[in-house]
């Protein structure tokens, strides 16, 4: 199993710095989702900024949430 997401911080262009429970740190670029379904409200980023941690991995108020496996694997370290 791959590690879970311990801390989450957005940025200004759609970027997740993420810190892993084994320490490592990696960014996700969300920007691909941002035309896709549940993801579109993204775009707005005081919204996108409200990520938080939510059982090893990230989500949005709205339910929104990536697999923790996809973003350790597909995050840039």
């Amino acid at each position: 199993m791959n590690p879970r997401i311990h801390e989450v911080i957005p940025t200004d262009d759609y970027k997740l710095k993420l810190v892993f429970t084994n320490g490592e740190s990696g960014v996700y670029d969300c920007s691909y989702l941002l035309d896709f379904g549940v993801f579109q409200e993204l775009k707005d980023i005081a919204y996108f900024k409200r990520v938080v941690v939510l059982d090893g991995t990230v989500a949005w108020p709205h339910e929104q949430d990536i697999c923790p496996d996809t973003l350790y694997l597909d995050s840039v370290k």
